[in-house]
């Protein structure tokens, strides 16, 4: 790994922005997690914290979710939409009950 010195600022809210190049190196985006482990001596190794089952999939499809949030693209759902599925929110659901009528995919 390349040796490189950054500095960054501490908010009064204690909140740092990792430079660019240390974003770089550590692979890290919007939504990536970032480990800090504090070794004895004092010293803070920074990593970055992937899942050990992260779906490459999964993983793409919150990328291009991230970048469309960004952008702006992402809007809200109809409001009679919002409504039909609120009746819905925390119904128990029988995933081993039959399917009755048609189903079109």
């Amino acid at each position: 790994m390349p040796e490189i010195h950054e500095v960054a600022t501490l908010t009064s809210k204690g909140q740092i922005t990792l430079p660019k190049s240390i974003r770089q190196v550590l692979g890290v985006d919007t939504g990536s997690s970032v480990a800090f482990d504090l070794r004895d001596d004092g010293e803070i190794v920074v990593s970055h914290m992937r899942s050990e089952h992260e779906d490459p999939a999964i993983g793409a499809f919150l990328d291009l979710l991230a970048a469309d949030i960004q952008k702006g693209n992402v809007q809200t759902l109809p409001k009679e939409l919002v409504k039909v599925l609120s009746q819905y929110a925390g119904q128990a659901v029988n995933l081993d009950e039959p399917i009755v009528g048609e189903v079109v995919i």
